[in-house]
């Protein structure tokens, strides 16, 4: 096995990791960095599934008290058949979306041109909802409404778009929509666990030719990079957003996602159009 290639993966568990629930896109930096690693091939396409299962296994490791409390409550508790249900009504969006353009983004969009200028158009669009002094209505996520849910689904299905971020859009969707910044912080991170797995397994059905058996090296490090730097990322900004804005953010995509645009436009760097 090719010690680079392990290497790669390494590097590219830990990103997805850090970036699958920070507001700064994770496909974007995956696509981002992929391109810089020269890793885009057809083994890729299997291994981003894999790391993103590590991810969202991450979050349901960290919230399996409450995801067993909801699992066990589905019966006999009407305030955990209204969070179950919130659930559904958030995923639906992305998953109608997903069917229909799924291809059609991935076979277009999936650049990292396309990405970088959603990274600095949602960085510019943070910057100006942190702005707002709105006063949350919503300080819990057992407090949400169904119109609530629906809402902040159809802002994750705006994050189909490479580069927008899925817990961006949920996370500011949920502030604009009147909850807090933590009640609208876990909620998204609730909504990641149907969401990620039902695009796994769409994805598994469209690339499991792909599966070899020989790149079960490479396919481990990067789930447990991804599963431990997911976690880590999980408690850190659960504290995190206890006492401050998602402002530093905000500048990071603008920076990171002008650098790229930069480099493009100065040919310094030949990004894969």
């Amino acid at each position: 096995m090719d010690k680079f290639l392990l290497l790669k993966a390494l590097i590219l568990g830990i990103v997805e990791g850090l970036t699958e629930f920070l507001p700064i896109s994770s496909t974007g930096h995956l696509i981002i960095a992929g391109d810089l690693l020269d890793y885009t091939n057809e083994q890729s396409k299997v291994f981003e599934i894999v790391i993103q299962l590590g991810a969202i296994l991450s979050v349901c490791w960290y919230f399996r008290a409450r995801i067993g409390k909801a699992l066990g409550g589905l019966v006999s508790d009407p305030a955990q058949r209204r969070f179950a249900a919130h659930l559904g009504i958030g995923f639906l969006p992305a998953a109608a979306f997903g069917l229909l353009l799924h291809r059609v983004i991935k076979d277009h969009l999936f650049n990292p041109l396309t990405v970088a200028a959603a990274l600095v158009g949602g960085g510019i669009l943070m910057l100006c909802i942190e702005k707002r002094s709105a006063v949350a209505r919503i300080q819990s996520v057992d407090a949400m409404r169904w119109q609530d849910a629906l809402k902040i689904g159809l802002a994750q299905a705006v994050a189909m778009f490479p580069g927008v971020s899925r817990s961006g859009a949920t996370i500011m969707g949920g502030m604009i929509f009147g909850l807090s910044r933590q009640a609208a912080t876990e909620f998204s991170f609730f909504l990641a666990i149907p969401t990620m797995f039902a695009a796994t397994i769409y994805d598994v059905t469209k690339s499991w030719q792909f599966l070899r058996g020989e790149d079960l090296p490479v396919f481990v490090v990067g789930f447990g990079a991804a599963f431990v730097s997911g976690l880590l990322t999980v408690k850190g900004l659960i504290r995190f957003v206890a006492h401050h804005t998602f402002v530093g953010f905000a500048w990071y995509r603008i920076v990171f996602g002008g650098v790229v645009l930069l480099t493009a436009w100065t040919g310094m760097i030949a990004w894969q159009a």
